[in-house]
């Protein structure tokens, strides 16, 4: 793509939102992983850098709506890169309310579940590498428009294989001796890590429909 000052900084701003999402979801990952290993206080130090980390993902959102405003873009592509950076925005969202679930609410999850609900968190807060990949790639114009809709395919592929896990964790959640409260709250847990994986579906949805306006 060809881009004037304007819409360069843009592409920078939308460059810096993504790695600033992209440490916000892999914080949230190892924030999860001292939770279930028990290292509660390590786990809270993580999360208090979660909170910062998403604030810094906001300040650049509205920068980036500052520039959008002010006029970089046609006006046909304009809400929808707008769109694309909430969307991408709702991703960290999405895991810092996964990441207070863990710390606020405090699940007490059993020896034997806590196996599946780590793979359950690295594989749905995973899905930013490629959303990542095929944002950027569309963004930097390094790759054919194909291979940035190819990385967004892989995001569908993997929010399935999160809703596998999902499934399986789901029932042995509900086939287990856990008293019914218990299993209810391990499944609105479970609930929160799923959510990161279908927000980064909706941006990877949203990236498409940018994709095929800036080809008209």
């Amino acid at each position: 793509m060809f881009f004037f000052k304007k819409e360069k900084e843009v592409v920078e701003l939308l460059i810096k939102h993504l790695d600033i999402v992209e440490a916000c979801l892999n914080t949230v990952i190892r924030t999860a992983q001292n939770y279930l290993q028990g290292n509660i206080q390590d786990a809270k130090n993580l999360a208090k850098e979660v909170d910062a980390i998403e604030n810094q993902a906001d300040l650049v959102r509205y920068e980036i709506r500052d520039k959008l405003y002010a006029g970089a873009y046609l006006p046909r592509l304009r809400e929808d890169i707008y769109r694309l950076v909430e969307s991408v925005d709702e991703v960290a969202n999405a895991a810092e309310h996964c990441c207070d679930f863990f710390l606020n609410q405090r699940p007490q999850i059993p020896e034997q579940l806590k196996v599946m609900f780590l793979a359950a968190v690295q594989e749905s807060l995973g899905i930013i590498n490629p959303l990542k990949h095929s944002i950027l790639c569309f963004l930097k114009g390094e790759c054919p428009i194909e291979v940035s809709r190819q990385h967004a395919k892989e995001v569908g592929l993997k929010e399935s294989d999160v809703d596998h896990i999902e499934w399986d964790l789901t029932k042995d959640i509900f086939t287990s001796s856990l008293d019914f409260s218990h299993k209810i709250h391990l499944k609105l847990c479970l609930d929160a890590i799923a959510k990161v994986s279908d927000r980064a579906e909706d941006a990877a949805d949203q990236l498409d429909l940018v994709i095929l306006k800036s080809m008209v």
